[in-house]
């Protein structure tokens, strides 16, 4: 695989000046997003080399001072977002080694001293194990196991192989239910979304790409573990609210907000579990890290794609989006 290669020789590049030592992944919204996974994975399996995520623009306006030499940067765009690509001119010039992940070919392919080309979750013919989520978790993964070995690379591997059977088969599996939850929903102005641990940011990019940029409905993200802090006190009988159930460590969260949903609130609180995708497919060593690359293409393709319907609003649609001077 070309991420392998890659990180095999910025690794060989640096071995001299102390290996690679922080990676930072920075891009802006859904991409912002899409590199959580990667970013999770390197918090939880990486003994030594830092790790850290940022939206690009701040990134831009505030660099961390730890990024140099020793620093691979994963820049990632769909289009080339101007902030992105400045964002990566700004991590060149800190010294770092930077790789852009891109759709379309643009300043930020220019820039960066190695590109990747990703599948977008959006269409059909996408390959969901070739997407920017899934390529970064790749690029953490061979960081890691390059650097410091990974006992559960091969079984990683594996599930990369089945990783678009098993997102067709729950695509098809949520149709029907996604057709009914956009029916249900249809007149709802607020839809919170709660996740936690490896599928925080497939909550994160339902809310803020899908529901708020593409269909205008209000939509905060509540971390599950910060439910009990704060945001369920808004729950009543009348609330819409989206719970993904992830599998893995923080399970148990998603559980205890589940039970505190079906207690207190009414029909439009809507529970998907990771373990109804298919999850499980994957070896229990790993399945955990692939929580978002089936949740967020699910989301994407069944669930925003159904409420776009029902609501009769185009999905393509933009008030500001490309059309006024931000």
């Amino acid at each position: 695989m070309e991420t392998r290669r890659i990180i095999e020789e910025i690794s060989g590049q640096l071995k001299e000046k102390g290996g690679i030592r922080n990676v930072v992944w920075i891009a802006a919204g859904g991409s912002n997003g899409g590199n959580y996974p990667a970013h999770y994975f390197m918090q939880h399996e990486a003994e030594k080399i830092q790790s850290q995520m940022f939206t690009s623009n701040e990134f831009v306006l505030d660099p961390p001072k730890f990024v140099d030499e020793n620093t691979v940067a994963v820049v990632t765009s769909m289009r080339g977002t101007p902030e992105t690509c400045t964002a990566a001119q700004k991590a060149k010039e800190l010294g770092a080694v930077t790789i852009g992940l891109y759709v379309q070919e643009s300043f930020l392919t220019e820039v960066c001293d190695y590109k990747m080309q990703y599948d977008s979750i959006m269409f059909d013919e996408s390959d969901q194990s070739k997407t920017n989520a899934a390529i970064g978790m790749r690029i953490a993964m061979d960081i890691v196991d390059v650097e410091e070995g990974y006992k559960d690379y091969a079984d990683a591997m594996e599930a990369y192989d089945i990783l678009d059977k098993v997102y067709q088969d729950a695509k098809a599996y949520c149709m029907p239910l996604a057709q009914k939850w956009a029916e249900d929903n249809k007149n709802q102005r607020i839809i919170s979304v709660m996740a936690s641990g490896p599928s925080y940011a497939a909550g994160y990019i339902f809310s803020i790409c899908n529901i708020m940029e593409m269909l205008q409905i209000q939509s905060p993200t509540v971390n599950s573990c910060e439910f009990f802090h704060g945001p369920f006190e808004v729950l009543d009988k009348n609330q819409s609210f989206f719970l993904l159930v992830s599998e893995g460590k923080t399970r148990a969260a998603d559980e205890r907000a589940k039970k505190f949903l079906k207690e207190y609130g009414g029909d439009k609180v809507y529970i998907l579990d990771a373990k109804e995708l298919g999850i499980n497919r994957f070896k229990d060593s790993v399945c955990g890290y692939f929580n978002h690359m089936l949740f967020s293409p699910i989301l994407n393709n069944t669930y925003m794609k159904a409420l776009s319907e029902t609501t009769k609003v185009d999905y393509l649609t933009r008030r500001y989006m490309w059309k006024v001077e931000y």
